[in-house]
């Protein structure tokens, strides 16, 4: 099975490209990035295939060999979809965008650039402040007033039936230690 050089050659520059172009702040760019890395996707899957075949049919007296393989095809249609359905997420996305604030680029968050400026002193205070108590705990909730959930048994509500079936095993009874004979 030989592969064309040519079709390996625009396989690599349409994922270089669609890579490069996903990379960008803008939407749009980021759109066109993820339709060229779907084509890209597309024609590795041609790539696999190999050498086209007949149609998967069975007739007499071909030879199975030439059957073209249906496993790439039903990847490649499941990639067409795929790249179709977050194709229109993202144009919906854009123009949603684009209503809002006219440009479809997107910004930096305040919250995260003060976040992004915090300095390493501020990490170090905050690392100070963990005491060895509390770098041993194993839990936040250290007593029992601060446990969040509170295990009710029928001694607590009288509501409550105890009898659902558990993991540790029933009592032994005295008449199941006998055999049939009545001896031990």
């Amino acid at each position: 099975m030989t592969v064309s050089a040519v079709l390996v050659i625009v396989m690599a520059v349409l994922f270089a490209c669609g890579v490069y172009a996903m990379l960008e702040r803008s939407l749009t760019r980021v759109l066109i990035g993820f339709l060229l890395l779907g084509n890209a996707a597309n024609l590795l899957l041609l790539i696999v295939m190999g050498q086209p075949g007949t149609g998967a049919f069975f007739e007499e007296g071909v030879d199975p060999e030439t059957y073209s393989d249906p496993l790439p095809q039903a990847l490649t249609l499941t990639a067409i979809v795929i790249t179709f359905a977050v194709s229109a997420f993202l144009l919906a996305l854009i123009y949603r965008s684009w209503q809002l604030g006219q440009a479809d680029t997107v910004e930096d968050d305040a919250e995260d650039v003060a976040l992004r400026g915090r300095g390493a002193e501020t990490d170090e205070a905050l690392d100070v402040e963990i005491t060895e108590e509390d770098d041993d705990a194993t839990t936040d909730f250290l007593d029992a007033a601060s446990i969040p959930i509170t295990v009710l048994g029928n001694r607590d509500f009288s509501g409550i039936r105890d009898d659902a079936p558990t993991d540790r095993p029933a009592p032994r009874d005295s008449s199941d230690d006998q055999t049939e004979g009545g001896e031990r």
